[in-house]
């Protein structure tokens, strides 16, 4: 049904994870990043921003992600395969969040001592995408109790 929570969440869920496509979202910034420009092997930190247009895998997972969150929207009347596609989103998000943690880290070595390197909101995005599909599996799974009880009850 379009009135429940779970279509809020399962939403805002796909809007975290389509926000990444904005040129602003990046997860990570680096100050400083002549020394890695006059480097041969400057990896995806050569422009001193770590986005999601820096490897092929990134773009993937999110599109997979918040177009499985949009499809389970309107899936109310499946609720089982509605569950499914919500935790397809968490697993998503959580593959985004590794991924992106290994790329930065087997970057991170190419960094000189003296660069700052500090977090952007970009990072926050797939959190809030495991969040919000979170709830809205609990949400699922509130309505499939109620659908089972008040078949109980006829």
């Amino acid at each position: 049904m379009w009135q429940r929570i779970q279509t809020v969440f399962l939403f805002l869920a796909a809007l975290a994870l389509g926000l990444l496509f904005s040129p602003m979202m990046a997860f990570f910034t680096v100050n400083g990043t002549q020394e890695l420009v006059q480097q041969s092997e400057v990896g995806m930190l050569g422009d001193g921003v770590f986005n999601i247009h820096d490897h092929i895998i990134f773009p993937i997972l999110t599109v997979l992600g918040a177009l499985a969150s949009i499809v389970a929207i309107f899936l109310f009347k499946n609720r089982n395969l509605q569950l499914t596609l919500s935790r397809l989103t968490l697993v998503m998000c959580i593959l985004l969040l590794v991924l992106m943690g290994v790329f930065f880290y087997l970057d991170y070595q190419l960094i000189t001592a003296d660069s700052l390197v500090s977090g952007e909101f970009g990072i926050l995005s797939p959190v809030l995408g495991i969040i919000f599909s979170a709830l809205a599996g609990r949400g699922i799974k509130k309505d499939t109790q109620l659908v089972k009880s008040s078949d109980r009850l006829r």
